[in-house]
Protein backbone atom coordinates (compact mmCIF):
# COMPACT_ATOMS: atom_id res chain seq x y z
CA UNK A 1 0.00 0.00 0.00
CA UNK A 2 1.11 3.60 -0.27
CA UNK A 3 4.08 3.49 -2.68
CA UNK A 4 3.66 -0.18 -3.54
CA UNK A 5 3.93 -1.36 -7.11
CA UNK A 6 0.85 -2.10 -9.18
CA UNK A 7 1.23 -5.87 -8.73
CA UNK A 8 0.40 -5.70 -5.00
CA UNK A 9 -3.18 -4.37 -5.44
CA UNK A 10 -3.68 -7.07 -8.07
CA UNK A 11 -2.74 -9.69 -5.50
CA UNK A 12 -5.15 -8.26 -2.92
CA UNK A 13 -7.95 -8.25 -5.48
CA UNK A 14 -7.17 -11.86 -6.41
CA UNK A 15 -7.64 -12.74 -2.72
CA UNK A 16 -11.05 -11.08 -2.57
CA UNK A 17 -10.41 -7.47 -1.54
CA UNK A 18 -12.44 -5.08 -3.69
CA UNK A 19 -10.83 -1.97 -5.24
CA UNK A 20 -13.12 0.24 -3.12
CA UNK A 21 -11.99 -1.27 0.19
CA UNK A 22 -8.36 -1.30 -0.92
CA UNK A 23 -8.42 2.37 -1.93
CA UNK A 24 -10.03 3.36 1.37
CA UNK A 25 -7.37 1.45 3.33
CA UNK A 26 -4.47 2.86 1.31
CA UNK A 27 -5.30 6.37 2.47
CA UNK A 28 -5.35 5.19 6.10
CA UNK A 29 -1.99 3.44 5.94
CA UNK A 30 -0.20 6.35 4.29
CA UNK A 31 -0.70 8.39 7.47
CA UNK A 32 0.78 5.77 9.81
CA UNK A 33 4.43 5.69 8.73
CA UNK A 34 5.68 7.76 11.69
CA UNK A 35 3.87 5.57 14.24
CA UNK A 36 5.11 2.41 12.57
CA UNK A 37 8.66 3.73 12.74
CA UNK A 38 8.30 4.24 16.52
CA UNK A 39 7.04 0.67 16.90
CA UNK A 40 10.08 -0.61 15.01
CA UNK A 41 12.34 1.33 17.38
CA UNK A 42 10.70 -0.29 20.42
CA UNK A 43 11.02 -3.70 18.77
CA UNK A 44 14.72 -3.14 18.16
CA UNK A 45 15.26 -2.16 21.82
CA UNK A 46 13.40 -5.22 23.06
CA UNK A 47 15.16 -7.50 20.59
CA UNK A 48 18.50 -6.37 22.00
CA UNK A 49 17.18 -6.85 25.54
CA UNK A 50 16.22 -10.46 24.84
CA UNK A 51 19.44 -11.14 22.96
CA UNK A 52 21.46 -9.69 25.83
CA UNK A 53 19.70 -11.93 28.35
CA UNK A 54 20.36 -15.02 26.23
CA UNK A 55 24.04 -14.16 25.92
CA UNK A 56 24.48 -13.42 29.64
CA UNK A 57 22.82 -16.68 30.67
CA UNK A 58 24.94 -18.65 28.17
CA UNK A 59 22.24 -20.30 26.11
CA UNK A 60 23.83 -23.20 24.24
CA UNK A 61 22.77 -25.93 21.83
CA UNK A 62 22.60 -28.27 24.81
CA UNK A 63 19.64 -26.22 26.08
CA UNK A 64 17.53 -27.58 23.22
CA UNK A 65 17.94 -31.23 24.21
CA UNK A 66 14.90 -33.16 25.41
CA UNK A 67 14.27 -34.48 28.89
CA UNK A 68 11.70 -37.04 29.98
CA UNK A 69 10.29 -38.61 33.11
CA UNK A 70 11.00 -36.46 36.13
CA UNK A 71 13.08 -34.02 34.12
CA UNK A 72 15.79 -33.71 36.76
CA UNK A 73 18.74 -31.46 35.87
CA UNK A 74 17.13 -30.19 32.66
CA UNK A 75 19.67 -27.54 31.66
CA UNK A 76 17.40 -26.14 28.97
CA UNK A 77 14.50 -25.59 31.36
CA UNK A 78 16.72 -24.13 34.08
CA UNK A 79 18.55 -21.79 31.70
CA UNK A 80 15.31 -20.63 30.08
CA UNK A 81 13.92 -19.60 33.45
CA UNK A 82 17.08 -17.62 34.12
CA UNK A 83 16.67 -15.91 30.73
CA UNK A 84 13.04 -14.97 31.52
CA UNK A 85 14.08 -13.59 34.90
CA UNK A 86 16.78 -11.51 33.19
CA UNK A 87 14.42 -10.20 30.49
CA UNK A 88 11.77 -9.18 33.03
CA UNK A 89 14.35 -8.10 35.65
CA UNK A 90 13.07 -10.38 38.40
CA UNK A 91 14.65 -12.71 40.93
CA UNK A 92 13.26 -15.88 39.38
CA UNK A 93 10.81 -17.28 36.85
CA UNK A 94 8.72 -20.37 36.20
CA UNK A 95 8.35 -21.16 32.47
CA UNK A 96 6.70 -24.49 31.77
CA UNK A 97 4.78 -26.37 29.10
CA UNK A 98 2.73 -27.81 31.98
CA UNK A 99 1.14 -24.35 32.46
CA UNK A 100 -1.62 -24.75 29.90
CA UNK A 101 -2.76 -21.15 29.43
CA UNK A 102 -2.71 -17.63 30.82
CA UNK A 103 -5.66 -18.38 33.08
CA UNK A 104 -3.79 -21.28 34.68
CA UNK A 105 -0.68 -19.11 35.13
CA UNK A 106 -2.78 -16.56 37.01
CA UNK A 107 -4.64 -19.23 38.99
CA UNK A 108 -1.29 -20.73 39.95
CA UNK A 109 -0.04 -17.38 41.23
CA UNK A 110 -3.22 -16.81 43.23
CA UNK A 111 -3.76 -20.27 44.67
CA UNK A 112 -0.14 -20.78 45.69
CA UNK A 113 0.24 -17.48 47.51
CA UNK A 114 -3.15 -17.03 49.19
CA UNK A 115 -4.36 -18.87 52.28
CA UNK A 116 -7.77 -19.31 53.95
CA UNK A 117 -8.84 -16.04 55.53
CA UNK A 118 -6.90 -13.90 53.06
CA UNK A 119 -8.61 -11.45 50.74
CA UNK A 120 -7.82 -10.75 47.09
CA UNK A 121 -8.40 -7.23 45.79
CA UNK A 122 -8.83 -6.09 42.20
CA UNK A 123 -8.42 -2.30 42.02
CA UNK A 124 -9.15 -2.29 38.28
CA UNK A 125 -12.72 -3.56 38.29
CA UNK A 126 -14.05 -6.82 36.95
CA UNK A 127 -11.42 -9.40 35.96
CA UNK A 128 -11.28 -11.30 32.68
CA UNK A 129 -14.20 -13.72 32.28
CA UNK A 130 -12.21 -16.92 32.82
CA UNK A 131 -10.91 -15.68 36.18
CA UNK A 132 -14.43 -15.31 37.58
CA UNK A 133 -14.61 -19.04 38.23
CA UNK A 134 -11.04 -19.14 39.57
CA UNK A 135 -11.95 -16.51 42.12
CA UNK A 136 -15.45 -17.79 42.76
CA UNK A 137 -17.40 -14.78 41.52
CA UNK A 138 -19.22 -17.45 39.54
CA UNK A 139 -19.35 -20.63 41.66
CA UNK A 140 -17.00 -23.31 40.36
CA UNK A 141 -15.31 -26.42 41.69
CA UNK A 142 -11.93 -25.62 43.28
CA UNK A 143 -12.33 -21.83 43.32
CA UNK A 144 -10.65 -19.54 45.82
CA UNK A 145 -14.03 -19.04 47.48
CA UNK A 146 -14.14 -22.77 48.35
CA UNK A 147 -10.96 -22.23 50.36
CA UNK A 148 -12.48 -19.29 52.28
CA UNK A 149 -10.42 -16.75 50.35
CA UNK A 150 -12.57 -13.66 49.86
CA UNK A 151 -12.57 -11.20 47.00
CA UNK A 152 -13.23 -7.51 46.68
CA UNK A 153 -13.02 -5.19 43.70
CA UNK A 154 -12.94 -1.46 43.15
CA UNK A 155 -14.40 -0.30 39.87
CA UNK A 156 -12.59 2.18 37.69
CA UNK A 157 -13.81 5.75 37.48
CA UNK A 158 -15.98 6.66 34.47
CA UNK A 159 -12.91 7.93 32.59
CA UNK A 160 -11.14 4.58 33.04
CA UNK A 161 -8.69 5.74 35.72
CA UNK A 162 -8.08 4.33 39.18
CA UNK A 163 -10.38 5.33 42.06
CA UNK A 164 -7.61 5.87 44.60
CA UNK A 165 -9.88 6.87 47.48
CA UNK A 166 -12.02 3.77 47.09
CA UNK A 167 -8.92 1.58 46.74
CA UNK A 168 -7.50 2.91 49.99
CA UNK A 169 -10.79 2.28 51.78
CA UNK A 170 -10.99 -1.27 50.40
CA UNK A 171 -7.63 -2.34 51.83
CA UNK A 172 -7.77 -3.81 55.34
CA UNK A 173 -5.87 -6.23 57.57
CA UNK A 174 -6.93 -9.34 55.59
CA UNK A 175 -6.05 -7.90 52.18
CA UNK A 176 -3.14 -10.12 51.19
CA UNK A 177 -2.91 -9.92 47.41
CA UNK A 178 -3.77 -7.43 44.67
CA UNK A 179 -4.34 -8.45 41.06
CA UNK A 180 -3.94 -5.88 38.29
CA UNK A 181 -5.11 -6.77 34.80
CA UNK A 182 -2.98 -4.84 32.31
CA UNK A 183 -5.13 -5.50 29.25
CA UNK A 184 -8.80 -4.68 28.80
CA UNK A 185 -10.14 -8.23 28.47
CA UNK A 186 -13.75 -8.30 27.28
CA UNK A 187 -14.33 -4.74 28.41
CA UNK A 188 -14.38 -1.46 26.55
CA UNK A 189 -12.05 0.22 28.98
CA UNK A 190 -8.50 1.43 28.35
CA UNK A 191 -5.58 -0.91 28.86
CA UNK A 192 -2.99 0.35 31.30
CA UNK A 193 0.49 1.57 30.54
CA UNK A 194 3.49 0.43 32.54
CA UNK A 195 3.69 3.97 33.94
CA UNK A 196 0.08 3.84 35.16
CA UNK A 197 0.64 0.45 36.76
CA UNK A 198 3.83 1.72 38.40
CA UNK A 199 1.89 4.62 39.92
CA UNK A 200 -0.81 2.27 41.21
CA UNK A 201 1.78 -0.09 42.72
CA UNK A 202 3.48 2.80 44.54
CA UNK A 203 0.11 3.87 45.96
CA UNK A 204 -0.72 0.32 47.09
CA UNK A 205 2.62 0.03 48.89
CA UNK A 206 1.85 3.20 50.85
CA UNK A 207 -1.52 1.75 51.85
CA UNK A 208 -0.12 -1.62 53.00
CA UNK A 209 3.51 -2.52 52.48
CA UNK A 210 3.20 -6.31 52.75
CA UNK A 211 0.78 -6.78 49.85
CA UNK A 212 1.65 -9.31 47.15
CA UNK A 213 1.07 -7.52 43.86
CA UNK A 214 0.32 -9.65 40.80
CA UNK A 215 0.08 -8.19 37.29
CA UNK A 216 -1.73 -10.09 34.55
CA UNK A 217 0.75 -9.25 31.79
CA UNK A 218 -1.09 -11.06 28.98
CA UNK A 219 -1.03 -9.23 25.63
CA UNK A 220 1.33 -6.56 27.00
CA UNK A 221 4.80 -8.10 26.82
CA UNK A 222 7.24 -6.18 24.59
CA UNK A 223 4.67 -3.53 23.63
CA UNK A 224 6.70 -1.02 25.63
CA UNK A 225 10.38 -0.97 26.49
CA UNK A 226 9.67 -1.69 30.17
CA UNK A 227 7.55 -4.21 32.08
CA UNK A 228 5.54 -3.94 35.35
CA UNK A 229 8.06 -6.19 37.11
CA UNK A 230 10.56 -3.34 36.91
CA UNK A 231 8.28 -1.16 39.04
CA UNK A 232 7.48 -3.24 42.08
CA UNK A 233 5.16 -5.98 40.83
CA UNK A 234 5.92 -9.08 42.92
CA UNK A 235 4.65 -11.40 40.19
CA UNK A 236 3.77 -11.08 36.52
CA UNK A 237 2.06 -13.84 34.57
CA UNK A 238 1.32 -14.64 30.96
CA UNK A 239 0.83 -17.22 28.24
CA UNK A 240 3.39 -18.49 25.75
CA UNK A 241 0.78 -18.67 22.98
CA UNK A 242 0.55 -14.90 23.28
CA UNK A 243 3.33 -12.31 22.91
CA UNK A 244 6.37 -13.99 24.54
CA UNK A 245 6.00 -17.21 22.55
CA UNK A 246 6.59 -15.39 19.29
CA UNK A 247 4.07 -17.59 17.50
CA UNK A 248 6.29 -20.67 17.81
CA UNK A 249 5.30 -22.05 21.21
CA UNK A 250 2.64 -24.74 21.03
CA UNK A 251 1.73 -24.42 24.71
CA UNK A 252 2.99 -23.05 27.99
CA UNK A 253 2.85 -20.18 30.40
CA UNK A 254 5.15 -18.21 32.66
CA UNK A 255 5.44 -16.49 36.00
CA UNK A 256 8.26 -14.10 36.82
CA UNK A 257 8.88 -12.31 40.08
CA UNK A 258 10.20 -12.60 43.60
CA UNK A 259 11.90 -15.90 44.33
CA UNK A 260 9.73 -16.78 47.34
CA UNK A 261 6.49 -16.39 45.38
CA UNK A 262 7.86 -18.31 42.40
CA UNK A 263 8.85 -21.14 44.79
CA UNK A 264 5.30 -21.19 46.14
CA UNK A 265 3.91 -21.41 42.62
CA UNK A 266 6.33 -24.20 41.67
CA UNK A 267 5.27 -26.23 44.72
CA UNK A 268 1.65 -25.85 43.65
CA UNK A 269 2.38 -26.73 40.01
CA UNK A 270 4.29 -29.90 40.80
CA UNK A 271 4.31 -30.96 44.45
CA UNK A 272 5.52 -29.71 47.83
CA UNK A 273 9.10 -30.85 48.18
CA UNK A 274 9.62 -31.10 44.43
CA UNK A 275 8.91 -27.54 43.21
CA UNK A 276 11.05 -26.41 40.28
CA UNK A 277 13.27 -29.50 40.31
CA UNK A 278 10.94 -31.60 38.17
CA UNK A 279 9.06 -31.16 34.91
CA UNK A 280 10.20 -32.76 31.67
CA UNK A 281 10.61 -30.49 28.65
CA UNK A 282 9.80 -33.29 26.16
CA UNK A 283 11.77 -31.75 23.30
CA UNK A 284 10.06 -28.37 23.01
CA UNK A 285 12.78 -26.15 24.48
CA UNK A 286 13.99 -24.97 21.08
CA UNK A 287 10.64 -23.34 20.27
CA UNK A 288 10.49 -21.76 23.74
CA UNK A 289 13.87 -20.11 23.18
CA UNK A 290 13.34 -19.20 19.54
CA UNK A 291 9.81 -17.94 20.23
CA UNK A 292 11.11 -15.60 22.93
CA UNK A 293 13.88 -14.47 20.59
CA UNK A 294 11.36 -13.54 17.88
CA UNK A 295 8.73 -12.14 20.25
CA UNK A 296 9.68 -8.44 20.03
CA UNK A 297 9.41 -8.41 16.22
CA UNK A 298 6.24 -10.51 16.12
CA UNK A 299 4.65 -8.24 18.74
CA UNK A 300 5.56 -5.22 16.62
CA UNK A 301 3.70 -6.67 13.64
CA UNK A 302 0.63 -7.28 15.77
CA UNK A 303 0.81 -3.72 17.11
CA UNK A 304 0.88 -2.27 13.61
CA UNK A 305 -2.18 -4.33 12.76
CA UNK A 306 -4.03 -3.07 15.82
CA UNK A 307 -3.27 0.57 15.01
CA UNK A 308 -4.28 0.07 11.38
CA UNK A 309 -7.59 -1.50 12.50
CA UNK A 310 -8.26 1.34 14.94
CA UNK A 311 -7.81 3.99 12.26
CA UNK A 312 -9.70 2.03 9.63
CA UNK A 313 -12.82 1.52 11.75
CA UNK A 314 -12.72 4.82 13.63
CA UNK A 315 -12.99 6.75 10.37
CA UNK A 316 -16.14 4.74 9.59
CA UNK A 317 -17.73 5.97 12.83
CA UNK A 318 -17.28 2.87 15.01
CA UNK A 319 -16.10 3.43 18.61
CA UNK A 320 -12.61 1.96 19.04
CA UNK A 321 -10.46 1.47 22.14
CA UNK A 322 -7.70 2.58 21.97
CA UNK A 323 -8.56 5.22 19.42
CA UNK A 324 -6.52 5.73 16.29
CA UNK A 325 -4.04 8.18 17.81
CA UNK A 326 -3.55 6.90 21.38
CA UNK A 327 -0.33 5.28 22.53
CA UNK A 328 -0.52 1.49 22.78
CA UNK A 329 -0.10 -0.67 25.90
CA UNK A 330 -1.22 -4.05 24.55
CA UNK A 331 -1.90 -5.71 21.21
CA UNK A 332 -5.69 -5.88 21.58
CA UNK A 333 -7.95 -3.61 19.56
CA UNK A 334 -11.57 -3.30 20.62
CA UNK A 335 -14.10 -2.21 18.01
CA UNK A 336 -17.70 -1.68 19.11
CA UNK A 337 -19.74 -2.86 16.16
CA UNK A 338 -23.20 -2.35 17.66
CA UNK A 339 -24.92 -5.42 16.23
CA UNK A 340 -24.70 -9.19 16.17
CA UNK A 341 -24.63 -9.15 12.35
CA UNK A 342 -21.56 -6.91 12.23
CA UNK A 343 -19.76 -8.96 14.88
CA UNK A 344 -20.36 -12.17 12.94
CA UNK A 345 -19.31 -10.59 9.63
CA UNK A 346 -16.10 -9.18 11.12
CA UNK A 347 -15.10 -12.57 12.50
CA UNK A 348 -16.03 -14.23 9.21
CA UNK A 349 -13.54 -11.94 7.48
CA UNK A 350 -10.73 -12.70 9.92
CA UNK A 351 -11.32 -16.43 9.46
CA UNK A 352 -11.37 -16.10 5.67
CA UNK A 353 -7.96 -14.38 5.80
CA UNK A 354 -6.31 -17.17 7.78
CA UNK A 355 -3.64 -19.54 6.42
CA UNK A 356 -5.35 -22.43 8.25
CA UNK A 357 -9.08 -23.25 8.02
CA UNK A 358 -9.83 -20.22 5.87
CA UNK A 359 -12.70 -22.16 4.29
CA UNK A 360 -14.76 -22.54 7.48
CA UNK A 361 -17.28 -20.11 8.97
CA UNK A 362 -16.88 -19.37 12.69
CA UNK A 363 -19.97 -19.82 14.84
CA UNK A 364 -20.72 -18.71 18.41
CA UNK A 365 -20.61 -21.36 21.14
CA UNK A 366 -20.74 -21.70 24.91
CA UNK A 367 -17.04 -21.78 25.71
CA UNK A 368 -15.93 -23.08 29.13
CA UNK A 369 -15.23 -20.21 31.51
CA UNK A 370 -17.44 -17.63 29.77
CA UNK A 371 -20.91 -16.48 30.85
CA UNK A 372 -22.32 -15.89 27.35
CA UNK A 373 -21.81 -17.37 23.86
CA UNK A 374 -18.52 -16.33 22.29
CA UNK A 375 -17.50 -16.24 18.65
CA UNK A 376 -13.85 -16.82 17.88
CA UNK A 377 -12.11 -16.54 14.53
CA UNK A 378 -8.61 -17.90 14.22
CA UNK A 379 -7.00 -19.97 11.54
CA UNK A 380 -3.88 -20.54 13.56
CA UNK A 381 -0.89 -22.86 13.36
CA UNK A 382 -1.26 -23.28 17.14
CA UNK A 383 -4.79 -23.83 18.42
CA UNK A 384 -6.01 -20.79 20.37
CA UNK A 385 -2.84 -18.79 19.78
CA UNK A 386 -3.80 -15.14 20.12
CA UNK A 387 -0.47 -13.78 18.95
CA UNK A 388 -1.59 -15.19 15.62
CA UNK A 389 -4.29 -13.34 13.68
CA UNK A 390 -7.52 -13.75 15.61
CA UNK A 391 -10.69 -11.98 16.66
CA UNK A 392 -13.30 -12.84 19.20
CA UNK A 393 -16.11 -11.35 21.22
CA UNK A 394 -19.09 -12.29 23.39
CA UNK A 395 -22.52 -12.14 21.80
CA UNK A 396 -23.87 -9.46 24.08
CA UNK A 397 -24.26 -5.71 24.06
CA UNK A 398 -22.51 -3.63 22.85
CA UNK A 399 -21.30 -6.33 20.41
CA UNK A 400 -17.65 -5.39 20.65
CA UNK A 401 -15.05 -7.43 18.80
CA UNK A 402 -11.52 -7.86 20.12
CA UNK A 403 -8.91 -8.12 17.38
CA UNK A 404 -5.33 -9.14 18.06
CA UNK A 405 -2.27 -10.76 16.65
CA UNK A 406 -0.71 -11.42 13.30
CA UNK A 407 2.65 -13.17 13.03
CA UNK A 408 3.58 -10.58 10.40
CA UNK A 409 2.30 -7.09 9.75
CA UNK A 410 1.33 -8.11 6.23
CA UNK A 411 -0.95 -10.87 7.42
CA UNK A 412 -2.50 -8.62 10.06
CA UNK A 413 -3.19 -6.03 7.37
CA UNK A 414 -4.84 -8.56 5.08
CA UNK A 415 -7.01 -9.86 7.91
CA UNK A 416 -8.27 -6.38 8.73
CA UNK A 417 -8.99 -5.69 5.09
CA UNK A 418 -10.96 -8.93 4.82
CA UNK A 419 -12.99 -8.08 7.93
CA UNK A 420 -13.97 -4.79 6.36
CA UNK A 421 -14.64 -6.51 3.02
CA UNK A 422 -17.24 -8.79 4.65
CA UNK A 423 -18.98 -5.82 6.29
CA UNK A 424 -18.91 -3.94 2.99
CA UNK A 425 -20.39 -6.85 1.04
CA UNK A 426 -23.23 -7.21 3.54
CA UNK A 427 -24.00 -3.43 3.51
CA UNK A 428 -23.08 -3.18 7.20
CA UNK A 429 -20.87 -0.10 6.94
CA UNK A 430 -22.05 3.47 6.42
CA UNK A 431 -22.68 4.11 2.74
CA UNK A 432 -20.60 6.74 1.01
CA UNK A 433 -17.53 6.38 3.26
CA UNK A 434 -15.98 3.60 1.20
Amino acid sequence: MGKESSIIPTQYEALGISPEVLKYAQAIEQNLSERFSAIDETAEYNQLKVLGAMRRKKVSAACFESSSGYGYDDIGRETLEKVYAAVFQTEDALVRPQITCGTQALALALMSNLRPGDELLSPVGKPYDTLEEVIGIRPSRGSLAEYQITYRQVDLLPDGTFDYDAIKNAIHSKTRMVTIQRSKGYQTRPSFSVAQIAELIAFLRKCKDDLIILVDNCYGEFVETEEPSQYGADLIAGSLIKNPGGGLCRCGGYLAGRAEYIAQAAARLTSPGLGKEVGASLGIMREFYQGLFLAPVVTAGALKGAIFAANLYEKLGFPVIPNGSETRHDIIQAVTLGSKERLLAFCEGIQAAAPVDSFVTPEPWDMPGYDSPVIMAAGAFVQGSSIELSADGPLREPYAVYFQGGLTWYHAKFGILMSLQKLYEKNLVPKGLI
